[in-house]
């Protein structure tokens, strides 16, 4: 129980608080993240505070940091489906509340693409292309993440998934609800930034 439960859901969430977008930008400009831009420490938020190029190295490496968590979570429960998902998820939370930052952190987006490209991935596909159309057609980044989240549950369940991988990513897709509050007022206001 302690090593094929307990001990890879505390390694992925310790591995998802290392924050890339904190680390990158205190290395490159002597800054806290969180006190520029959105305050989020994420790929988007270093993309207006550093520029693209860093926030791609971001958002890749929190992305494999999710897949990592949930390679973590196979090698030490014997590929235990549930252990898998639920490593994913505990990178999220630690990437969303980072115990090495006070809890404040990203939205966990890059993180949650990684962890269901590797666990569910023809539902991340479908997900994320119309995430992608969203964001290009809208040019809101935000409105993509949620549009990606929200649509993989929605995916598992008509493609047939186990019950408990649906309710594990609608798990996800509420964080991400959670973690975007402020941008959904804001879209209804019409004061959401634009990429």
């Amino acid at each position: 129980m302690l090593q094929t439960w307990v001990a890879p859901i505390v390694l992925s969430y310790l591995l998802g608080a290392v924050s890339f977008s904190y680390l990158l930008t205190r290395y490159l400009k002597g800054v806290d993240i969180r006190d520029y831009g959105s305050g989020n420490a994420g790929a988007t938020n270093t993309s207006r505070v550093l520029g693209k190029g860093p926030a791609i190295i971001v958002f890749l490496l929190d992305a494999l940091k999710g897949m990592a968590a949930v390679g973590i979570g196979s090698l030490l429960s014997n590929g235990n489906e549930i252990v898998m998902m639920l490593s994913g998820i505990a990178a999220i939370v630690g990437h969303n509340w980072p115990v090495f930052l006070r809890f404040r952190g990203g939205k966990g987006i890059a993180t949650t693409v990684g962890v269901m490209a590797l666990l569910v991935f023809y539902a991340a596909l479908i997900a994320g292309v119309f995430a992608i159309l969203f964001i290009f057609i809208t040019r809101y980044v935000s409105l993509g993440s949620l549009i990606f989240t929200c649509s993989i549950p929605i995916a598992l369940l008509v493609m047939g998934y186990s019950d408990i991988l649906i309710w594990l990513s609608l798990v996800v897709a509420l964080m991400a609800v959670i973690r975007h509050r402020q941008n959904i007022i804001n879209l209804f206001k019409g004061q959401e930034r634009k990429i």
